[in-house]
């Protein structure tokens, strides 16, 4: 594949199994390429070895004073230097094309797994692991398969020289012949423990990763309360550990370079001593000792690609075990129902709470438990929890909307019919008009959606700070993950991208959480009006909110016990009354005969 073709249509499914499955699985899918640079390679290296048969020529021409080979072997090295500028280019060419290409699918394998997966993501891998996988792994995974092209081509010539000179000059072509294997296999006992402190330098800086990234969620938090003094502490000592591992790593890779530059310079002192000998008794030629002695210099540089493709699958191996362990992560598979011509509609239904939200209507949910709404919230977009994520209900339980399970319809059909806002959404960066460009029904214009999340205020702010001077606040800037924004007028600029989208059904969890109750009441006005027709679930217990739903289902330990308007549960609900009003006081025993309207 060219690069200007990528990203690949289709980047494939991996084989997950294990790293090294996953390593043969890429470089197998990539087989053109890496012909392509073999070939190259061999054209370079082998130009390279072949170098040391016209300068043997050469000297030997000089010491018979015979100009016609000495042309000869002057026209030979010329040819030859071509080649290897014309192959070193070419080789360099492929094998950087090889790199790009292997990131590039495992780039898409991570993104198409992180949107079948979701937020459910990170609750099966730790952030600060994707991170590092998305970033560094990829890096030593793609130098794998950038170097491995290399080492092919290098070993192939490496045992084509030894051959050769094993027939050329047998005295000490046999003596080159053995001392070449023994030399690139002398490194392979320190090879295990340089890739286990490679393992653990690796690990630490997932660690320092992760409580980085922690560290910058929560930093407004830890302003708040005057921790960031504490977590700098943490993140020093770190940091500090993943210098001493990598202190550790490299003197380990530095002994296995010394010994890769000590053991070549003895076996080619061994050779010029014995071919000096062998010259002087008048065995050989001096242009034969020449030749030998340049083709054991030439020896010394495949042995550098011996050394660099062992550190390459050192650091790859461990790096494809935690991408394949990243992309090994399965939801329920959904497409057991051929794609219909519309998405589905009607009455959204959970198996497992027992609630149901009527079609085209505005129904609140009222969960005391924080994380139990949020699992809800999830579970109603089809993304059902792992058996032992939600051990109470089993995983198998679709929720169903308008008479077919979500799990049976293709991912992306189910995605289009129900969408779900979480109480922490993300904005990423972008003008306006890109983050409100979304797949949408066209019904609801961005304008209107912007007004009905009363985004007035955040325009004003992002025109402020804008460096646009056009007018239009479709234009305006919001900076990574809308961190100029308060928390707020972000969670109202997701608001209002969720109802550009105007899904069938939509699922909102605490969407006015950060904002005031004056901005509420008007968040709720706009929200019935742009909504009209269409199925809305608010999982809340703002009575703001509330009231102006249609239906309320009030859920105790995860299941739905009542059902009715907001102003109805209040007065014959008490436990519902005493989570929407946050009243933790007990409820006072009704005397005999005394009912609960008297009392």
């Amino acid at each position: 594949m060219h690069l200007r073709d990528l990203p690949y249509p289709d980047p494939g499914v991996p084989d997950v199994r294990t790293g090294g499955a996953f390593l043969r699985w890429l470089c197998g899918q990539q087989l053109g390429g890496q012909f392509k640079a073999l070939l190259w390679g061999l054209v370079n290296v082998g130009s390279i070895a072949a170098s040391p048969l016209p300068v043997g020529l050469a000297v030997q021409a000089v010491v018979d004073r015979d100009g016609g080979r000495l042309l000869l072997a002057g026209g030979l090295i010329l040819a030859l230097g071509v080649l290897i500028a014309v192959g070193d280019t070419m080789v360099h060419r492929a094998t950087v094309a090889n790199w790009i290409t292997a990131v590039t699918r495992m780039q898409q394998l991570l993104a198409r797994k992180t949107t079948e997966l979701g937020s459910a993501m990170t609750r099966r891998v730790a952030a600060g692991e994707i991170v590092t996988v998305s970033t560094g792994d990829l890096e030593k995974i793609g130098w794998f398969a950038e170097a491995l092209s290399r080492f092919a081509a290098s070993a192939l010539t490496a045992v084509g020289v030894a051959v050769a000179l094993a027939f050329y000059q047998p005295a000490l072509g046999v003596l080159v012949a053995v001392g070449v294997p023994v030399l690139a296999l002398a490194v392979l006992p320190l090879l295990p423990p340089a890739t286990r402190r490679a393992d653990a330098q690796r690990e630490q800086a997932g660690r320092a990763t992760e409580l980085a990234s922690d560290t910058v969620a929560g930093l407004r938090v830890l302003r708040g309360i005057g921790g960031e003094e504490l977590f700098l502490a943490r993140y020093r000592s770190a940091s500090q550990d993943v210098r001493r591992a990598a202190v550790r790593s490299a003197r380990m890779w530095a002994l296995i370079s010394a010994v890769q530059v000590l053991l070549p310079g003895l076996l080619l002192i061994a050779v010029v001593w014995y071919g000096a000998r062998l010259a002087l008794d008048g065995t050989i030629a001096v242009g034969d000792l020449v030749t030998i002695y340049s083709a054991v210099t030439f020896l010394l540089f495949p042995l550098r690609h011996f050394e660099e493709i062992a550190q390459a699958y050192a650091f790859a191996k461990p790096s494809a075990k935690r991408t394949a362990r990243v992309l090994a992560q399965q939801r329920t598979a959904g497409g057991q129902v051929q794609e219909p011509e519309t998405p589905p509609t009607g009455t959204l239904y959970d198996p497992v709470s027992g609630l149901t939200a009527p079609a085209g209507r505005l129904t609140a949910v009222v969960c005391g438990d924080p994380d139990a709404a949020g699992r809800l919230a999830e579970r109603l977009g089809g993304h059902p929890p792992r058996a032992d994520e939600d051990g109470d209900h089993p995983a198998s339980l679709s929720v169903v909307l308008g008479g077919t399970p979500l799990d049976d319809l293709p991912r992306d059909t189910a995605r289009r019919a129900v969408l779900v806002q979480d109480k922490d959404p993300v904005l990423l960066s972008g003008t306006l008009g890109e983050l409100l460009d979304v797949p949408a029904s066209g019904r609801v214009d961005a304008r209107d959606a912007l007004a009905a999340a009363q985004c007035s205020d955040v325009l004003t702010a992002l025109a402020q700070a804008s460096v646009d001077d056009s007018g239009d606040p479709m234009h305006t800037h919001i900076t990574e993950r809308g961190r100029s924004l308060s928390g707020g007028q972000r969670q109202r600029l997701a608001l209002a991208r969720s109802l550009v989208t105007d899904p069938e059904v939509l699922v909102l969890d605490e969407p006015t959480s950060a904002v005031d109750a004056h901005t509420e009441a008007r968040i709720a006005d706009g929200l019935g009006t742009v909504r009209t027709g269409r199925t809305t679930v608010v999982l809340t217990s703002s009575p703001l909110l509330l009231d102006r739903a249609e239906q309320v289902v009030f859920l105790q330990d995860g299941k739905a016990v009542a059902t009715a308007t907001h102003r109805e549960l209040l007065h014959s609900h008490p436990a519902y009354r005493a989570v929407v009003t946050r009243d933790t006081e007990p409820e006072p025993a009704l005397s005999t005969g005394q009912t609960e309207e008297t009392a």
